[in-house]
């Protein structure tokens, strides 16, 4: 690579530097430690038993999700192991003087939505959280990704990491995105294209027009998604949409700082004649709303295509737990739930969009319908809009804050055999409960399949 030209991940990472050993790995500082209720309690017990003090309190940020339940947060949570791990979150915060936005905090949410809500997610940032979907705080031009409970440690004891530097990927898409295509139908194309270890080794820098003129919640989608086609993570150079976004926020700079930081996020885009270590190109036009049919994110066709027919043992041996056949329409599949939520899709302009669809129509008497929003603030939005009542009208139900039917952790478990649109990120066998079939989706193409009970193509391609 030429020396002095470089790429957006080069520019934050080696901002980020504070040692390098010879030959091998960096010390990496950490601007931001999220932290929620499943990853860190044996990192915290790891510290005490080896009489550590946490480093620097002040950059860490914790939330309750995984466990937590969608109906009735105010009473006890009546699962044992998820009442003990929220416990156990509390006490450790407050031992260790921690921000903590708990059940019952306004606040409160999923990590990956809470924070870039409340500002505290900004450019130029390296981000780190015991979860692999951290890689959504990439859209603000951070370097954001998802670390082991031994790493949680790392950070809370020296608020670094010890890290070998990912090579360099960028994926390129530019054209006009087809009706009803939406930032998860790009993402989900991708990946479909190149399979879920296309970007392994790699931290995957996205640009184009489509990525430029998407808001800053699908930027978040696609850069959420980024570890589902196995890349270390995802990210988008900022710009005014990203400026715009930030400013205002709770814990966003204000006056004289906040123009220095824009001074300095403006100087993070890639030079003209950096070189990546990979380069891929897609063009919009060939984006169709998007579904998978078997258990990883890469087995994915568009709602128009047939399902493909396995081409190894693998790809057969999904389509048996999925109950599906090859040259099988989409159409065909029955479904009987619908799970729009998640750190994927459970923003505001995901509701906007699904109750724009939904709106003066009802859900099929086949389908449960679940509304799930990622944090008390889009709660507090959707009851503010009148999206509530749209939704409420049509049978769906909405929830509390949590990552719900994202993943069997809680109560909000899909039964064996039902099939559901999810708009979260992961279909694997079992991930929303024993036995269930997950079909990923786009907010509006989840809402389309919730009102007629089954996955149909919209009205215009075009």
């Amino acid at each position: 690579m030429n020396n002095d030209k470089k790429t957006l991940f080069d520019k934050v990472w080696d901002a980020h530097v504070v040692d390098t050993v010879p030959d091998g790995p960096q010390v990496i500082y950490i601007d931001k430690h999220l932290i929620h209720e499943v990853t860190s309690p044996q990192a915290f017990a790891e510290l005490e038993s080896r009489n550590l003090e946490i480093f620097r309190p002040e950059q860490i940020v914790a939330t309750a999700d995984h466990n937590v339940p969608t109906l009735h947060q105010e009473k006890p949570i009546r699962d044992e192991l998820s009442r003990n791990q929220v416990q156990q979150l509390t006490e450790n915060c407050q031992k260790n003087n921690i921000e903590l936005f708990g059940l019952g905090h306004q606040y409160q949410g999923i990590v990956h939505i809470i924070a870039p809500e409340l500002g505290i997610t900004q450019p130029g940032m390296s981000i780190v959280c015991g979860d692999s979907h951290t890689s959504t705080h990439g859209a603000f031009g951070s370097i954001a990704f998802g670390i082991g409970t031994s790493q949680v440690a790392q950070v809370f004891a020296s608020q670094c990491l010890l890290l070998n530097k990912p090579k360099s990927m960028r994926i390129t898409v530019n054209g006009k995105l087809n009706k009803n295509v939406q930032s998860k139908d790009v993402i989900l194309y991708i990946i479909s294209k190149i399979g879920t270890d296309g970007g392994t080794g790699y931290f995957c820098e996205y640009a184009g027009n489509v990525f430029e003129e998407m808001s800053m919640e699908g930027r978040m989608t696609v850069c959420n998604m980024s570890i589902e086609m196995g890349a270390r993570g995802g990210m988008i150079a900022p710009d005014e949409t990203t400026f715009e976004y930030v400013k205002g926020r709770k814990f966003a700079p204000t006056g004289g700082e906040w123009d220095e930081k824009v001074a300095y996020w403006n100087t993070l885009k890639t030079d003209d004649e950096a070189v990546f270590d990979k380069e891929l190109f897609f063009d919009a036009t060939d984006i169709y709303p998007m579904i998978t049919y078997g258990t990883n994110p890469g087995m994915g066709i568009s709602i128009h295509e047939t399902i493909p027919a396995p081409q190894n043992e693998s790809e057969a041996k999904a389509l048996q737990y999925m109950g599906l056949e090859a040259g099988q329409t989409p159409s065909s599949i029955p479904i009987n739930y619908v799970f729009i939520g998640s750190c994927t899709n459970a923003r505001i302009e995901d509701f906007r969009s699904a109750a724009q669809y939904i709106k003066g129509k009802s859900k099929s008497e086949a389908v449960k319908a679940l509304i799930v929003p990622g944090s008390q603030q889009v709660v507090k939005q959707i009851y503010e809009e009148g999206l509530d009542k749209i939704f409420n009208d049509a049978g769906f139900q909405i929830r509390q804050p949590g990552c719900s039917a994202c993943l069997a952790m809680n109560d909000d478990k899909i039964p064996e055999g039902e099939y559901c649109v999810s708009t979260s990120n992961r279909n694997f066998e079992g991930r929303q409960g024993q036995g269930s079939r997950t079909i990923l989706a786009s907010p509006l193409t989840a809402a389309k399949a919730a009102i007629e009970g089954r996955i149909s193509a919209f009205e215009s391609l075009n």
